[in-house]
C-alpha cells in the first residue's frame, strides 16, 4: 500500500508499483521481476559487480585530492571502470579487471560534475613516465584573474589558489594501493604563473597501473591569526583523472583469496593501504555459478527417453 507523507511524497507499492522518494523528488518504477541467469548473464553480473569496486578503490585512494564529491561520483565512476574494461585487448568476459583495460577511457573522469576541472581551472597540462617509471606533469601558463573561475561572490585578490597533483599506484591483484606522493602549487592572489613541470620523486612499480589527478583547493585567510580556510565545498571541488598508465608486468591473477598484508611489502608498509576490493573474488566464484546454472539448466531441459515399440505389422502412435 502507497501513503503520502506530510511533505505530499508517495511512498510504498500499489500494484507493480514502487513509489518512493529521491532528492526531494517522486520516483515511480516498477517491481523487479526475477529472470532466469544465464552464462553470459553470470559473466556480466560478475564483471559489473567488479568495475563498482575498483571505482570504489580508486574514489577513496583519491580522497586527499578531492575532498567533496558530487551524488552521482559513483554511478559517473562505476560506468567509465566498467567501459575502461569491455575495451580490453585481452582477457575474456568476467575473468579480466582493470590491469587489462584501456585505462585512456578514465582520463577526464571528474570526482565532481558540479565544478568539472577543464572547466574552472584554464591551464594546459601533459603526464608522461619515463623508462624508470618517473612521472612528471608539464603545467602550462596560468593566469589567475581570468584562468579560474571561482565561485560567485568570492574575490580572488586575497586568496591563496592551490593546485594539487597526485599520483597513485593500483594492484588489484594483489588488492593494495600506494600513495606515491602528491606535489602541490600554490599562486597567491592575482597573479601570473609561467608554467612549469612538476616531476613525482617515487617510481610506480612495474606491477602497478598508475593514475595522475589535478585538483583545485581556495583557501582565505585569517589577517589576525594568518590562519588558512578551505573553501571548497560540495558545490566547489574540481578534481579529474589527468593521467593513466598501464601495469607494464601486471600480478598474475590470484588462485584463492587474498591475504593482503603491508609487512608483506618491505619498506612500503606505511604507504601501502589494503583495498576493500571484492572483484577477485567475483572471479574466483564465476566458475562455480556457471556450474550451477548449468545443473539447473540441465535438470530443467532433461527429457525422458521413450523406446517405441516398433513390433511388425502393430500400429505406433508418437506423442505430439
Amino acid at each position: 500500500m502507497a501513503t503520502i507523507d506530510k511533505k505530499g511524497m508517495v511512498h510504498g507499492t500499489a500494484g507493480s508499483v514502487i513509489y518512493r522518494e529521491y532528492r526531494g523528488k517522486n520516483i515511480i518504477q516498477g517491481k523487479a521481476k526475477a529472470f532466469k541467469q544465464t552464462e553470459k548473464t553470470i559473466r556480466s553480473a560478475t564483471e559489473f559487480g567488479l568495475s563498482s569496486s575498483a571505482a570504489a578503490v580508486i574514489r577513496t585512494a583519491f580522497e586527499p585530492a578531492c575532498f567533496f564529491k558530487d551524488g552521482t561520483a559513483a554511478y559517473r565512476s562505476t560506468q567509465v571502470v566498467y567501459r575502461s574494461i569491455l575495451n580490453n585487448v585481452t582477457g575474456e568476459k568476467g575473468k579480466r579487471d582493470l590491469h587489462d583495460g584501456d585505462l585512456s577511457l578514465l582520463e577526464g573522469l571528474d570526482f565532481n560534475a558540479n565544478s568539472k576541472l577543464h572547466e574552472v581551472l584554464q591551464m594546459s597540462h601533459s603526464v608522461s613516465k619515463s623508462v624508470d617509471g618517473f612521472v612528471s606533469v608539464s603545467l602550462g601558463s596560468l593566469d589567475t584573474l581570468t584562468g579560474i573561475k571561482r565561485p560567485r561572490n568570492v574575490s580572488g585578490a586575497y586568496m591563496k589558489h592551490r593546485i594539487r597533483l597526485m599520483l597513485v599506484a593500483f594492484n588489484f591483484r594483489e588488492e593494495y594501493y600506494e600513495n606515491l606522493g602528491f606535489q602541490d602549487v600554490d599562486l597567491e592572489g592575482f597573479q601570473s604563473f609561467e608554467g612549469q613541470v612538476v616531476t613525482f620523486t617515487e617510481k610506480v612499480p612495474q606491477d602497478c597501473l598508475a593514475l595522475v589527478s589535478m585538483s583545485l583547493m581556495l583557501y582565505s585567510t585569517i589577517s589576525q591569526t594568518n590562519e588558512k580556510i578551505l573553501l571548497n565545498s560540495a558545490a566547489f571541488s574540481p578534481c579529474a583523472i589527468i593521467g593513466t598508465f598501464q601495469s607494464e608486468k601486471p600480478s598474475d591473477y590470484p588462485l584463492k583469496e587474498v591475504d593482503m598484508e603491508p609487512s608483506s611489502y618491505p619498506g612500503r608498509e606505511e604507504k601501502i593501504s589494503e583495498m576493500f576490493y571484492k572483484g577477485n573474488l567475483l572471479m574466483l566464484g564465476l566458475s562455480t555459478c556457471i556450474g550451477q546454472q548449468a545443473v539447473i539448466i540441465s535438470k530443467i531441459t532433461r527429457v525422458k527417453e521413450v523406446v517405441p515399440d516398433v513390433t511388425l505389422n502393430k500400429r505406433v502412435y508418437f506423442n505430439r
